[in-house]
Order: structure tokens, then C-alpha cells, then sequence
């Protein structure tokens, strides 16, 4: 099994969300995070914007991976998010953002998060792996294809 997968699970894989912008996105999450444990929508939302003002997140093709240190988070944690209409992300590429993962982890977990970071990159290199997402029609098939992905 690849380590993205164990990152989530079904209520933390939102299809064609509605967001016209970053913020947005990142405000959205918060809410998620914040109703399933104890962090704040408020330290998702700065632990996210923070990052994106270092550089973007958004990878090209689509793709971004906004990603974010919590402190006081146990364990590694991801949220899948595939948007109803594409955003703006100041990719390379310059091609709006459909499909994101953003990942937090615990604020010390430096090598962790290299390694998923390297995950998600090669995951999101497959066109494969990016038009099933794009067509899966439910939270369980975008997991299957996370899970059934081989690195």
C-alpha cells in the first residue's frame, strides 16, 4: 500500500467543490478538519496561506499539493479535493488547479513530509491516475484509485 492512502479516508475526499479562490479552499478545510478533531479552522487556514506565500503549491497539469505543519498534530493527515470548476494557483504552468491533496504534519515531522510530498508528486505525474480522479463519481472510487495506485 502506498502512504497517500492512509492519509484519508471517505469523509476526507470532497468532489467538485465549490471555491473561486485559494482562501476559499483553504477556509473549507479548515471546516472539514476542525468538525472531525480539535484543530482550528483558523491554524488549517494560516498553516496554509503561510506555506503559499513561501511559493506556490501548484504543481502544473492541474495539480497542487498545499501542504501545512500543525502543531500539536499526532500523525500525518490529507485531504483529497477535486473542484467543480478549476482556480487560479499560480502554477508553473499556468494552468488553473482542478485537483488537490493538501497535507498536514506535526510541526517537527520534517523527513515524513519530504517522503509524501515525493509520493504525491509521482502520484500526480500519472495522466492515468489524474483523468480517473477527474471521472470518479463518488468519494469510495476516488479512494479506490488512491489505494489500488502502486508508487
Amino acid at each position: 500500500m502506498n502512504q497517500l492512502a492512509s492519509l484519508l479516508s471517505v469523509t476526507r475526499i470532497l468532489l467538485d467543490v465549490e471555491a473561486e479562490s485559494k482562501k476559499q479552499l483553504f477556509e473549507q478545510v479548515g471546516q472539514l478538519l476542525h468538525a472531525e478533531s480539535c484543530i482550528s479552522e483558523k491554524t488549517v487556514l494560516d498553516s496554509l496561506l503561510a506555506r503559499e506565500k513561501l511559493g506556490s503549491t501548484g504543481l502544473g497539469l492541474g495539480v497542487a499539493m498545499p501542504h501545512g505543519r500543525i502543531k500539536g498534530l499526532k500523525s500525518a493527515s490529507g485531504v483529497f479535493v477535486r473542484l467543480r470548476n478549476p482556480i487560479e494557483f499560480d502554477a508553473p504552468d499556468h494552468l488553473p488547479v482542478r485537483l488537490l491533496f493538501i497535507l498536514f504534519v506535526p510541526a517537527q515531522a520534517t523527513d515524513l513530509h519530504l517522503e509524501i510530498l515525493s509520493e504525491l508528486a509521482q502520484f500526480f505525474s500519472s495522466k492515468t491516475v489524474r483523468d480517473a480522479l477527474c471521472l470518479s463519481e463518488s468519494a469510495e472510487d476516488a479512494l479506490a484509485i488512491i489505494r489500488n495506485w502502486t508508487p
